[in-house]
Protein backbone atom coordinates (compact mmCIF):
# COMPACT_ATOMS: atom_id res chain seq x y z
CA UNK A 1 0.00 0.00 0.00
CA UNK A 2 1.30 3.44 -0.92
CA UNK A 3 1.27 6.15 1.73
CA UNK A 4 1.74 9.88 1.47
CA UNK A 5 4.11 10.75 4.27
CA UNK A 6 6.51 13.39 5.60
CA UNK A 7 10.24 12.66 5.20
CA UNK A 8 12.51 14.63 7.53
CA UNK A 9 15.30 16.80 6.09
CA UNK A 10 17.20 19.82 7.35
CA UNK A 11 19.55 20.13 10.28
CA UNK A 12 19.28 19.61 14.02
CA UNK A 13 16.52 21.68 15.68
CA UNK A 14 15.57 23.05 12.23
CA UNK A 15 13.47 20.35 10.60
CA UNK A 16 12.07 20.69 7.10
CA UNK A 17 9.95 17.91 5.66
CA UNK A 18 9.55 16.58 2.14
CA UNK A 19 6.14 15.28 1.19
CA UNK A 20 6.67 11.93 -0.52
CA UNK A 21 4.79 8.91 -1.80
CA UNK A 22 6.36 5.85 -0.22
CA UNK A 23 5.61 2.16 0.32
CA UNK A 24 3.76 1.76 3.62
CA UNK A 25 6.20 -0.86 4.89
CA UNK A 26 9.25 1.40 4.42
CA UNK A 27 10.82 3.38 7.22
CA UNK A 28 10.53 7.17 7.37
CA UNK A 29 13.86 7.79 5.64
CA UNK A 30 13.39 4.97 3.10
CA UNK A 31 13.43 5.22 -0.68
CA UNK A 32 10.48 7.24 -1.92
CA UNK A 33 8.46 6.65 -5.08
CA UNK A 34 7.93 10.33 -5.87
CA UNK A 35 8.55 13.73 -4.26
CA UNK A 36 5.31 15.70 -4.00
CA UNK A 37 6.37 18.90 -2.24
CA UNK A 38 7.79 20.21 1.02
CA UNK A 39 6.58 21.53 4.36
CA UNK A 40 8.43 23.93 6.68
CA UNK A 41 6.61 24.05 10.04
CA UNK A 42 8.86 26.80 11.45
CA UNK A 43 8.14 29.33 8.69
CA UNK A 44 4.70 27.84 7.88
CA UNK A 45 5.61 27.37 4.20
CA UNK A 46 4.13 24.65 2.05
CA UNK A 47 4.76 23.77 -1.57
CA UNK A 48 2.60 21.09 -3.19
CA UNK A 49 2.63 19.37 -6.57
CA UNK A 50 -1.18 19.12 -6.78
CA UNK A 51 -1.44 17.02 -10.00
CA UNK A 52 0.94 14.39 -8.61
CA UNK A 53 -0.89 14.31 -5.27
CA UNK A 54 -4.24 13.86 -7.03
CA UNK A 55 -2.74 11.04 -9.13
CA UNK A 56 -1.65 9.12 -6.02
CA UNK A 57 -4.94 9.76 -4.20
CA UNK A 58 -6.85 8.38 -7.20
CA UNK A 59 -4.69 5.25 -7.07
CA UNK A 60 -5.65 4.72 -3.41
CA UNK A 61 -2.69 6.22 -1.52
CA UNK A 62 -3.43 7.05 2.12
CA UNK A 63 -2.12 10.33 3.60
CA UNK A 64 -0.93 10.41 7.21
CA UNK A 65 -2.80 12.53 9.76
CA UNK A 66 -0.54 15.56 9.46
CA UNK A 67 -0.62 15.47 5.68
CA UNK A 68 -4.40 15.13 5.74
CA UNK A 69 -4.56 18.46 7.62
CA UNK A 70 -2.05 20.12 5.24
CA UNK A 71 -3.99 18.92 2.19
CA UNK A 72 -7.26 20.07 3.71
CA UNK A 73 -5.89 23.59 4.26
CA UNK A 74 -4.60 23.67 0.68
CA UNK A 75 -7.93 22.52 -0.77
CA UNK A 76 -6.57 19.31 -2.30
CA UNK A 77 -9.60 17.23 -1.30
CA UNK A 78 -11.96 19.77 -2.86
CA UNK A 79 -10.07 19.37 -6.15
CA UNK A 80 -10.01 15.57 -5.67
CA UNK A 81 -13.80 15.38 -5.25
CA UNK A 82 -14.32 17.71 -8.20
CA UNK A 83 -12.08 15.55 -10.38
CA UNK A 84 -13.73 12.27 -9.31
CA UNK A 85 -17.30 13.50 -9.85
Amino acid sequence: MVKLRLKRCGRKQRAVYRIVAIDGRSRREGKDLCKLGFYDPINSQTSLNIPAILYFLEKGAQPTGTLFDIFKRAGVFYKFRKKVN
